[in-house]
């Protein structure tokens, strides 16, 4: 029975040799050497599964949120804050309210599409793609051959050879930066609720990289609006057009009301009442009426708060040589090209501004609904007590920006040696103005420590010569002696609105409407930037901090009150000030109104941007500022709405400033 129960061996196998291993005994030596195959585990294969779970996860949520009812984030945040109020398209549809004057808008910087229309031979396939707008795809396939074609020409300010991009038309143009991102999509379905359409709304899309008057040499661009608007008014019963510029899009059309105007061949040739026979009301959103000091950290150093955290994050990745391209030198050389950026530049020097002792915003207190909320008062007195000086648009040293003027002594750099050229041979593709000061140039920067808005035009002069003399030939900075001078006839002057005049037009309504609540760049301490080869030789020191976390200094930048982007300052002085009433700037005594939003974030990521922000961009879903919007363009005027709508001390702030009126 022994003999029957042994497992009877294959005829081909042969039995096992004295001394040799058994199956069963390789079985148990096989498991030990799988155990340790397992130490043999690296890096690379953790990081491939944890890169792949991310995609996984991502795409199913994709899937899943594609799939899902457009009701369903509604219902889920209606679920967790309770019923949602109308959009503002609706409720104001219930209340009676119906299409009236027609509407035109004016996009700012950026938020336009460009698309190509002729390009060199790395941009095959991609005839009236678009560069700008939309996915960004191209930016990381052929990121080189995207800066050159983005790029304009250093000399003219014009196309380069053999490049056309030209701006997309239509309301597509600006409804949506890119998919998902809304400019101003929300606020043409909440007019559609009322009754418009595409007959009665216009988008008066142009290529923002341009100067103002280059987008009517090359493109006709300010005719076109003139015309449109024409076509619009005569079409619609001669109910005169509500214009809704926003960001930049407010100096373009500040431009174009004096362009419209003036006498051929220079302007429209529409002649001094135009535009009181053709526009309503002008509600400017977010508008740099007086410049943005962030302008001037980009053009002196490409960057802003944002990316100077993020160089400090990350030191020297915005710098190298990334997917073939120098960040931050390829921006610089880009933006450098765009001459509409120099509109943005701060108006009105020290009058406006302030000098290095004081400023108009001196005394902003950085959190006040915290101070508000103070019962003791005194974090409110310590707030009080606080002093930045604003009016130093540029410090070198976070001592320099808190220190009296009399404590340092500033060597004038106007007129100094750029010494030697510190550009090479590896430099030619990413070459900017900064290769020829030198040295001697950017040191003498440096020695001024100091600088104001009356010194910051001088500045840029100095380390941007060649884009100052493009930039000074279609803008100026100043403010009017006379506006009575011939020379303020120039098309430079008609940006500036302390250098230009509104139209005659008693019945016309200016408004301006824009966030407040969120911390904004106002000034900033920049340090030197240890010498490399083809380097920017400027950076804001982001070690500059406050003494306390409600500090209007954050890393290296302070700020004031606004939208994020804006000064309130710069958006509401003119209305606060300068034109309200009659003035010089304003002699037939337009109506002017100031609507502040104060910011609220979403409650939850549901909202998506929210329905109370005050950002730059996200004001335009800001649910009270469509319905301001949606009423004027139904017949209403500003004392129906209310009036002024102020949190900011913007009319204290105004009063400070010792403006000839």
């Amino acid at each position: 029975m022994s003999l029957l129960r042994r497992r009877k061996a294959p005829e081909n196998e042969e039995p096992p040799a004295p001394g040799a291993d058994s199956s069963e005994d390789k079985d148990k030596k096989r498991k030990p050497k799988q155990k340790s195959g397992d130490k043999h585990w690296s890096c690379v294969d953790s990081c491939c599964w944890f890169v792949g779970c991310i995609c996984t996860v991502w795409w199913f949520l994709l899937f899943l949120y594609k799939a899902m009812p457009a009701s369903f984030p509604q219902y889920v945040t209606e679920a967790i804050t309770g019923p949602l109020p109308d959009p503002p398209g609706i409720k104001l549809a219930k209340e009676g309210l119906k299409a009236k004057h027609p509407v035109v808008f004016v996009p700012g910087i950026v938020t336009g599409g460009l698309e190509l229309w002729e390009g060199h031979h790395c941009a095959e396939g991609l005839f009236r793609k678009r560069l700008w707008g939309g996915t960004f795809g191209e930016v990381y396939k052929r990121p080189l051959c995207w800066v050159d074609h983005m790029s304009l020409d250093n000399e003219s300010g014009l196309d380069p050879p053999g490049i056309r991009v030209r701006p997309v038309t239509g309301l597509v143009a600006a409804d949506y930066f890119m998919p998902g991102y809304f400019v101003w999509a929300v606020l043409i379905a909440n007019l559609a609720r009322i009754g418009y359409e595409e007959k009665t709304m216009y988008m008066a899309a142009y290529d923002w990289r341009l100067s103002f008057q280059n987008t009517e040499v090359r493109d006709q661009t300010l005719s076109r609006i003139k015309s449109s608007i024409e076509l619009m008014v005569a079409t619609n019963g001669g109910k005169k057009a509500v214009i809704i510029p926003h960001s930049m899009g407010v100096l373009y059309f500040l431009h174009f009301m004096k362009w419209v105007e003036a006498p051929a061949p220079v302007g429209g040739g529409g002649g001094p009442d135009w535009c009181a026979k053709h526009i309503k009301a002008v509600m400017n959103i977010g508008g740099p009426f007086l410049g943005v000091p962030k302008a001037v950290s980009g053009l002196f150093s490409a960057e802003a708060r944002d990316i100077a955290v993020a160089r400090a994050v990350a030191p020297g990745v915005l710098d190298k040589d990334l997917f073939r391209i120098q960040t931050l030198q390829y921006i610089m050389k880009m933006t450098r090209t765009w001459d509409s950026t120099m509109s943005m530049i701060p108006k009105g020097g020290d009058t406006i501004w302030g000098g290095l002792d004081w400023c108009p915003e001196d005394g902003y207190i950085p959190n006040k609904k915290k101070q508000r909320n103070n019962d003791t008062g005194a974090g409110a007195q310590l707030s009080q007590a606080k002093h930045a000086n604003y009016g130093r648009i540029i410090s070198f040293g976070k001592d320099v920006a808190e220190a009296h003027s009399s404590e340092f002594e500033r060597v004038e750099f106007r007129d100094a040696v750029k010494g030697h050229n510190v550009a090479n041979s590896t430099c030619q593709d990413v070459w900017t103005e900064y290769h020829d000061m030198g040295y001697g140039g950017v040191d003498a920067v440096a020695e001024w420590k100091a600088y104001t808005a009356g010194d910051i035009v001088d500045l840029l002069h100095f380390v941007a010569p060649k884009m100052m003399a493009r930039g000074s030939s279609h803008f100026s900075y100043g403010i009017a002696d006379n506006l009575d001078d011939p020379k303020y006839e120039h098309y430079k002057y008609w940006s500036n609105p302390l250098e230009t005049r509104l139209p005659n037009a008693p019945d016309m309504e200016i408004y301006s409407m824009y966030g407040v609540g969120i911390p904004t760049e106002r000034a900033y301490i920049y340090k030197l930037t240890p010498s490399t080869e083809c380097y920017i030789p400027f950076q804001i020191d982001t070690s500059a901090d406050g003494r306390d976390e409600d500090s209007y200094l954050k890393d290296g930048v302070y700020m004031v009150d606004g939208d994020e982007t804006v000064p309130a300052l710069s958006a509401g002085f003119m209305c606060a000030k300068g034109w309200r009433g009659k003035t010089r700037f304003n002699p037939s005594g337009i109506r002017t109104y100031i609507r502040e939003y104060d910011h609220a974030p979403p409650a939850n990521f549901l909202e998506g941007r929210g329905t109370q922000s005050g950002a730059h961009v996200d004001i335009m879903g800001n649910f009270a500022l469509m319905e301001d919007i949606i009423r004027v363009a139904a017949g209403a005027t500003g004392e129906e709405l209310g009036g002024d709508q102020v949190y900011t001390d913007i009319f204290k702030w105004s009063e400070k400033i010792n403006l000839q009126l």
